[in-house]
C-alpha cells in the first residue's frame, strides 16, 4: 500500500509519514504539486493521496482539479488545511476531494480518516455490477438490492441515490453534487426534493446502527453514508480546531 503526501512543511511531513509508515504502509513525500503530477502520470503509483492545500508552485487544489479531470475518481483524496471556513471546506469537497481534516489534528484523527478512506478504496470498483457492503447487495444492472436477503423495492431515483451512497461509501456529497448526479440540474435550497428521497433511501433500506451503517448530515457540507465502526472512532478524539461535520452533523 503505497501513499503520497503532498506537504511543503517539512516537520508536519514528517509527522504524517511517522504515522502513515506506523500503519504499516508506504509512504512517499512531496514538496512540489508539479513533482506529484509528474509521479501520478505512472499507472497505479498510488493508493491514496494526502494534499495540502497551501503550496509553494502550484496548490493543493490544482494538483486534485488536475487529477479529477486526467484520472477520474478511483484514487481517494484526504484534504489537508488549515482553512476552517465552511465555504473553504465546501470547496475542497466539490472540487473533488473525499475527505478533509483541519491543522491542528492527532494522530488518531488522521488514522482513522486514512482507515475509512481506504475501507472505501478496496470495495467494489465503479464498474462492478454486483456489489455487496456489508448486509445489503446490490445489482446495478438489475437495479436490484437484497438486505439479509430479503428484497427491496426502491423507486427510480431513490435506487441512483443509494448506489451512489454505497459505490462511495464514506464520501461526502454537497447538496448540488448529489442533485446534478441523480436529477442532471442543481435542486434549489427550499426544494424538499433530496431530503425526502434521502429519508425513504434511509428508512427502506434500514440504514441504522444494527445494520452497520448511517447516513450522516452537515447542512452546511452535505451528506455522507458511513459505518457506525468509523463515526464512533472520527467523534473520538475530536479533531483539535476543526469545525464543520464533527460539531454541526446529525443523522437522517
Amino acid at each position: 500500500m503505497n501513499i503520497a503526501i503532498l506537504e511543503d512543511d517539512l516537520p508536519q511531513a514528517a509527522q504524517m509519514t511517522q504515522a502513515v509508515e506506523k500503519m504499516g504502509y508506504t509512504c512517499r513525500h512531496y514538496s512540489s504539486g508539479k513533482d506529484l503530477i509528474v509521479d501520478l502520470m505512472a499507472p497505479n503509483s498510488f493508493e491514496l493521496l494526502i494534499l495540502d492545500w497551501e503550496l509553494p508552485d502550484i496548490t493543493g487544489k490544482d494538483v486534485l482539479i488536475w487529477m479529477r479531470q486526467n484520472l477520474g475518481y478511483a484514487l481517494p483524496v484526504l484534504f489537508i488545511t488549515s482553512r476552517s471556513g465552511e465555504e473553504d471546506l465546501v470547496d475542497a469537497i466539490e472540487t473533488g476531494a473525499d475527505d478533509y481534516i483541519v491543522k491542528p489534528y492527532s494522530e488518531p484523527a488522521l488514522r482513522v480518516r486514512l482507515l475509512a478512506l481506504l475501507r472505501r478504496r478496496n470495495a467494489a470498483g465503479p464498474d462492478s455490477t454486483v456489489f455487496e457492503v456489508g448486509p445489503y447487495v446490490f445489482d446495478a444492472q438489475a437495479r436490484s438490492v437484497h438486505l439479509h436477503d430479503e428484497a427491496i423495492t426502491l423507486a427510480p431515483k431513490e435506487f441512483d441515490l443509494a448506489v451512489l451512497f454505497f459505490r462511495n461509501l464514506g464520501r461526502l456529497f454537497s447538496r448540488d453534487a448529489l442533485s446534478v448526479a441523480i436529477w442532471n440540474r442543481e435542486i434549489p435550497a427550499t426544494s424538499r426534493t433530496l431530503d425526502t428521497h434521502l429519508s425513504n433511501v434511509r428508512q427502506k433500506l434500514r440504514i441504522r446502527p444494527e445494520n452497520g451503517l448511517r447516513i450522516v448530515s452537515s447542512y452546511a457540507l452535505g451528506y455522507r453514508l458511513e459505518t457506525v465502526s468509523d463515526s464512533a472512532q472520527a467523534d473520538n478524539p475530536p479533531l483539535s480546531g476543526q469545525t464543520g461535520t464533527s460539531r454541526s452533523a446529525g443523522q437522517i
